[in-house]
Formats: C-alpha cells, sequence, structure tokens
C-alpha cells in the first residue's frame, strides 16, 4: 500500500517508513492523521484541575495558565504537541498547540509565530480554524488557542471514497474559497494549501458536510517585511511540494493567486484522485510544474465536463496573471462549468 507522510502529504512507496523532508514516521495512505484520529475519538474523563504543567509531551489532567483544562493529547509533530482542552470557566472545548522547548526559544521563530497569531486572530470565519490567542505561562511554556474542530480530514476522505462528486466537490471548495477569500482580504496567504489542510466538519442536528480551513500558522501577510521573510529556520516546511505553485517553487513573492493554484490542484485530485503532474520521483513532478502542462482531468475521468477542464486548467496555469483574480470567482467559475 502506498505510502503517506500525515504532516507534509508526501508520497512514497510501500517499503518507505519516514519523511525524507521532515523527518515524520509515514502512514498508509488510508490511515487517519494525528487530527483526524483526534476529532473522531471520545473525549474521555474530564479534566480535573492542577498546578500549571512544565511537561510539554504528557499535560493531560492539568490545567494550563490557570485557563484550559487539558483533557488529551490528540496529536504531536517536531515542533509542538496538540490538546484538547476546555476553558474551566465556560467548558468550551479548544484545541491548544503547545510549542517545543526548542521552539519557544528561538527568537526569530518566536517573533514570527507572534506576528502570525495577531493575523489569525483577525480569521474569525465558518470556513476557517483561526487562532483565538497565543500565550506564555509564567514558566515560559508557549501555546497557541484555537477552536476545536470536528470531522474528517479531507485526505482521508479522498482516500475513502476515491472520485468525489461534482456537486461535492463544487460545494466543498465555494466553502474553502470563501474561508480563503477572508484571509487574502487581510493581506493574508495561507502558502500550505493542501488536503491535510482541510477538514470535513458535519452540522449539528442536519448533518450536513461543509469544509474548513485548517493551519494558518503558515500564512502571512503579503507586504511582509524581509526580517519576516526570513524567519525560517526553524524546521517549518514553507509549503507542501505536491501542492505548491510555480512562483513557490521559483522563490518569488506570493499573492493570493498562488492559493488559487493550490485550491485548483486540490479539486482536480478531488475528480481524478491524481495529481495533474507525473514524474518518477518528486523533483520530477516539480519540475514537471515548471516545464510542462497539467494532464486534462478529462483524460483521468471523462464525465468531467470541458467546461470543467477548461476552469481548472486557468486555475492551474503557470503564470499567476492567467489565473483566476480571486478564490471565490475560482469557485464561481467552478460552479457554472458544473451546473
Amino acid at each position: 500500500m502506498p505510502m503517506r507522510c500525515p504532516t507534509c502529504g508526501s508520497q512514497y512507496g510501500d517499503d518507505a517508513r519516514f519523511c525524507t523532508k521532515d523527518g515524520t514516521k509515514l502512514a498508509a495512505a488510508g490511515e487517519p492523521s494525528a487530527r483526524a484520529t483526534a476529532v473522531r475519538g471520545e473525549e474521555g474523563p474530564s479534566a480535573s484541575p492542577k498546578p500549571a504543567a512544565t511537561s510539554h509531551a504528557n499535560m493531560a489532567g492539568q490545567v494550563l495558565d490557570r485557563r484550559y483544562a487539558i483533557v488529551k493529547k490528540v496529536g504531536e509533530g517536531g515542533m509542538s504537541y496538540v490538546y484538547m482542552a476546555r476553558d474551566v470557566s465556560t467548558n468550551e472545548r479548544y484545541a491548544i498547540k503547545i510549542l517545543s522547548p526548542a521552539l519557544s526559544k528561538d527568537e526569530n521563530a518566536m517573533a514570527r509565530l507572534r506576528r502570525e497569531a495577531a493575523l489569525g486572530i483577525r480569521l474569525a470565519h465558518p470556513n476557517v480554524c483561526h487562532i483565538v490567542r497565543m500565550g506564555e505561562t509564567e514558566d515560559g511554556l508557549c501555546y497557541v488557542v484555537m477552536p476545536f474542530v470536528e470531522g474528517e480530514i479531507l485526505s482521508d476522505r479522498n482516500y475513502r471514497v476515491g472520485k468525489t462528486t461534482l456537486q461535492d466537490t463544487a460545494k466543498f471548495i465555494s466553502e474553502i474559497a470563501d474561508g480563503l477569500h477572508v484571509a487574502h482580504q487581510l493581506g493574508i496567504v495561507h502558502r500550505d494549501l493542501k488536503p491535510e489542510n482541510i477538514m470535513i466538519c458535519k452540522r449539528q442536528g442536519t448533518g450536513e458536510e461543509y469544509a474548513v480551513v485548517m493551519d494558518f500558522g503558515l500564512a502571512k501577510e503579503r507586504k511582509a517585511s524581509g526580517e519576516l521573510q526570513k524567519l525560517t529556520a526553524t524546521g517549518i516546511i514553507l509549503g507542501t511540494p505536491e501542492f505548491m505553485s510555480p512562483e513557490q517553487l521559483r522563490g518569488k513573492p506570493l499573492d493570493p493567486r498562488t492559493d488559487i493554484y493550490s485550491l485548483s490542484l486540490m479539486t482536480y485530485e478531488m475528480l481524478t484522485s491524481k495529481l495533474p503532474f507525473e514524474g518518477s520521483n518528486q523533483q520530477a513532478m516539480m519540475i514537471a510544474r515548471l516545464r510542462s502542462e497539467p494532464i486534462p482531468a478529462r483524460n483521468r475521468r471523462p464525465d468531467i465536463p470541458e467546461a470543467v477542464d477548461r476552469v481548472l486548467l486557468k486555475g492551474m496555469a503557470r503564470e499567476a496573471a492567467d489565473r483566476y483574480a480571486s478564490a471565490p470567482e475560482f469557485a464561481a467559475a467552478l460552479r457554472a462549468a458544473i451546473a
């Protein structure tokens, strides 16, 4: 069975065990990621208040900053641990990302994260999992608070259902586009849009599915200072190779159209269960995005209307100027082509 990195989404053969880019242990392509497992699991017993914790890796049952009762760990990576917690005064659930000691002591990394947290707080939208606040305990433990979102990671859903219907694809992409547009209007580019960063949730009562954009932690202002742009020496991968735009691969300045390119790739994968470029390895696939034209979606799924193929090809144009000007414009064109 093919293997996939839960952190960056890179795909490998069945003999691979660890991601060569970030060192994450690989999972079978169909296995749920840490976030998906977390949101599907049972909450377990309520946390009982204890003094503020100093252990980053095992905080279940403790109270963070005298405010958040930690219920359980729901995921971890090289730079942070993620917990489900409840506000002790309101009982509201949150996802809390505890930053690793190494990251907390990195002044450059913290400057960047504080800047991004200030931006992320402004991203409140039904289709965005935004940052609620960033805090630091008296003993120097740094953390980020976000809404606790329940659902299924889009990459897991893609594997489970195979090719997504045209109607479901149009619905989810429209919702993702709405969330992105709020960020773009604030001058924020996501830069790491991929199926692993989209959660498909269900509305209480109706069970209707809807999409939420996750992990705006890599986002930044379009007009970020040169100093901010250089704050990348933390081991954080700024973008996922399979879904990066040509300008990202070239290290060029980014604007909202780079997210539109990634959104178009995601749309293509949802409809065909494949990516529009081929190569013997990741480097070859990256070069193909810089030099070759994408494989038409109809070559892989004949029931896709020609109009949809035209929308995808424009969204994946190599030059940003040739793409749609905004995420809602791309989504509207996709809906019209499907209709």
